[in-house]
């Protein structure tokens, strides 16, 4: 049984998904920069491809003010290129008024013919050091502006940060029916919690221990119990397999090797989230690590020693990753963001020994938001006003 009731109940299969460096997050050795693994065009493309190509369901495409690709910019030139891997772009709220972020997204979903899925994001602007609840508020203001805009045919919003009257939502119709879009939130805070029961589809979170992520299951579905809802739950993770345990505890050792703690230091602290409540999470879990940095048999924190946010990856045997990813799916989590070191390749290691035995799936298939054909939306075949 799972933790919490679930949307998916019913289903017996997971949203595998990979990630995209796009934020200068990619190292053979971490900490350690390397020209040949930087977040260019070429590369983080190139990560896209091998994923689609291998298997996985969706991608993450981070955002942060970093060296790197745009995110928004990047999903668009992904859309000719791809064909059948979802693209979760990460937005950042308030950055782009509203109305016209979700005219953005209707022409990216297009663009996709139905494989876009969207990260809300609730940090810091760059520059900006914005109290926690104004943060949420801007947040709760775009999704409330684009769920409208994706459910009706005009729309007026009054809040305290955005307002405007008497808008067709023409422009912003996207090609996924029944809500748009899925939306995908993680945050540990109050109003982070409240804004996802409400408005979210899939609650992600960082790796913890299992009591820990159960806690945290409990705390969003009883907020979101109050709104008559249900939530689907994730797990933003790395990964570190190989043929065997000590392989792979082997390799998770040599990636932190040459790493320089004030180095690592600074590569957290540039992050726009390196404040934030997960942020601080993360690191507890490291100050409660073993020598090695293990706080479950399989669990070790070391990555977080050189980036701010997810901080901690599953390292083991096939076998054993297996097993983790079952547990997991057995408490109720349905969507899995993978990603490892150097990306391609850790790609490639979990995409031939882990990602074939395991039955996955799409969740914007699953929830009935991709029409069979070309919907009759203005950028679809509905008729041209």
């Amino acid at each position: 049984m799972t933790v919490v009731p679930i949307t998916s109940a019913d289903l017996d299969a997971a949203e595998v998904s990979w990630f995209s460096a796009l934020c200068s997050d990619d190292y053979r050795y971490l900490g350690v920069p390397d020209g040949g693994l930087r977040s260019s065009w070429e590369h983080c493309s190139d990560i896209v491809k091998l994923s689609e190509e291998l298997g996985f369901r969706n991608i993450l495409c981070p955002s942060s003010y970093q060296v790197g690709q745009d995110t928004l910019s990047f999903v668009a030139g992904c859309a000719p290129i791809t064909s059948s891997i979802n693209m979760l772009a990460a937005v950042r709220c308030g950055e782009m008024h509203p109305i016209m972020l979700a005219r953005t997204i209707a022409t990216l979903d297009h663009m996709l013919e139905g494989r876009l899925t969207i990260n809300v994001i609730s940090s810091d602007f760059p520059g900006e050091t914005a109290d926690s609840a104004y943060r949420y508020q801007r947040s709760r203001e775009v999704v409330q502006i684009l769920r409208q805009a994706w459910a009706r045919d005009d729309f007026d919003h009054e809040g305290e940060i955005y307002r405007f009257k008497g808008l067709t939502t023409a422009p912003a119709k996207p090609y996924q029916q029944n809500g748009g879009p899925l939306l995908y939130f993680g945050g540990y805070s109050p109003d982070a919690l409240e804004l996802c029961a409400e408005q979210c589809d899939v609650y992600l979170m960082w790796p913890a221990k299992k009591d820990e992520l159960a806690q945290h299951m409990r705390a969003v579905h009883e907020r979101a119990a109050r709104h008559g809802r249900t939530l689907d739950y994730g797990l933003r993770i790395h990964m570190v397999v190989r043929d065997t345990e000590a392989e792979a505890r082997e390799y998770a050792r040599e990636l932190v090797s040459k790493l320089d703690a004030d180095q690592g230091a600074a590569i957290r602290a540039r992050a726009l989230d390196a404040r934030s409540l997960g942020v601080a999470q993360q690191a507890r879990n490291r100050d409660l690590a073993d020598e090695e940095g293990y706080i479950e048999p399989h669990l070790w924190t070391g990555v977080g020693r050189a980036r701010s946010g997810c901080g901690a990856a599953i390292v083991g045997s096939v076998d054993q990753v297996m097993g983790e990813i079952e547990a997991y799916q057995k408490m109720g989590i349905r969507a899995f963001i993978f990603s490892g070191y150097p990306h391609l390749d850790e790609c490639r290691h979990f995409g031939t020994k882990v990602l074939p035995h395991l039955k996955t799936c799409s969740l914007p298939h699953a929830y009935g938001r991709v029409p069979a054909a070309m919907p009759a939306t203005p950028l679809g075949t509905g008729i041209r006003q």
